[in-house]
């Protein structure tokens, strides 16, 4: 299963490691794809994801998901 967001305040390669590694550690998550120049974070996952639990993570590597 594959969802999309948008992670708002990335500005280097460091930022898009801290998203991927924090978004990476949720159970089931299987691939997390940054691209920094759009912000959008593509994950996959075994099913599908709690949305908050994204938001946390991506809150935890010191960013904010996009309304």
């Amino acid at each position: 299963m594959q969802s999309t967001y948008t992670v708002t305040g990335m500005t280097c390669g460091h930022c898009t490691a801290s998203v991927t590694e924090e978004v990476g550690a949720i159970a089931g998550v299987t691939e997390v794809l940054v691209d920094l120049a759009t912000g959008a974070v593509r994950v996959t996952s075994e099913s599908e994801l709690d949305p908050r639990a994204v938001a946390e993570a991506v809150e935890e590597a010191g960013y904010e998901l996009a309304p």
